[in-house]
C-alpha cells in the first residue's frame, strides 16, 4: 500500500527531528569526526593552519594571508572597541573526536592535543551567548578562530595577535584533550 503523505506531515516531522537533535553536530560538534559549521568553512576558505615554527620564521608570509587556529583560552580581557582580548595555547585538531559510547554520536566530542605548542593572542567581537552567560567564552574555553595577523604582538609576552573575523567556540567540558582517550574510545 502506498501511503500519500502531505506537507503538514513532512513539515511536522522535520521540526521533531530538528528538536530532537536528529542528525547533525549541534553546536559544540558532537559527533565521531569534526564537524565544522557552514559560517567556518566560508570563514576558513583559503586560511592557513597557524604553525608557530613558520610564523616565527617567515612572519611577513603569515601576514600576507589568512590563518586559522584551534586554541585554549587561558585568559580573556576587554579589548578595543568592545571586543574580547583572548590569550589561547594554539593546541592541534584531533583527526577524530573521542566518544564515550562508539555507537552514540551525541557521546563524542571534538578532540584536540594535550599540550599547546604556542601562544597567540586573539581579538575578536563575541556575541550573544559567546560573550555574556553560563556558556560563554571563558578561561578554558576552545576556541577556533580565523582571521589575520597584523605587526602587532602582546607587549607582555611578544606573542602574535590575531583579528578574527570569525570565532567559535567550545566551553569547558564541551571538548577533551587527548588525555581523555584512557576513558573515552575513538
Amino acid at each position: 500500500m502506498i501511503r500519500h503523505v502531505g506537507l503538514p506531515s513532512i513539515l511536522f516531522a522535520s521540526l521533531a527531528c530538528g528538536l530532537a537533535g536528529c542528525g547533525g553536530a549541534g553546536p559544540y560538534g558532537f559527533a565521531a569526526n569534526y564537524a565544522s559549521t557552514s559560517d567556518e568553512d566560508s570563514a576558513s576558505k583559503g586560511a592557513r593552519e597557524y604553525d608557530p615554527v613558520m610564523a616565527a620564521r617567515e612572519p611577513v608570509a603569515l601576514r600576507k594571508s589568512k590563518s586559522a587556529l584551534f586554541g585554549v583560552v587561558t585568559s580573556r580581557s576587554p579589548g578595543p572597541g568592545g571586543a574580547a582580548y583572548l590569550t589561547v595555547g594554539v593546541r592541534k585538531l584531533e583527526t577524530r573526536n573521542l566518544c564515550s559510547n562508539a555507537n552514540d554520536e551525541s557521546t563524542c566530542r571534538v578532540t584536540v592535543s594535550d599540550r599547546e605548542f604556542g601562544v597567540v593572542h586573539v581579538l575578536t567581537a563575541l556575541r550573544g551567548d559567546d560573550d555574556l552567560g553560563e556558556h560563554s567564552v571563558g578561561v578554558g574555553s576552545l576556541v577556533r578562530a580565523v582571521g589575520v595577523f597584523g605587526e602587532d604582538v602582546d607587549p607582555s609576552d611578544g606573542a602574535p595577535v590575531m583579528r578574527a573575523g570569525f570565532t567559535r567556540h567550545w566551553p569547558r567540558n564541551a571538548y577533551v584533550t587527548r588525555a581523555s582517550a584512557d576513558l573515552m574510545r575513538q
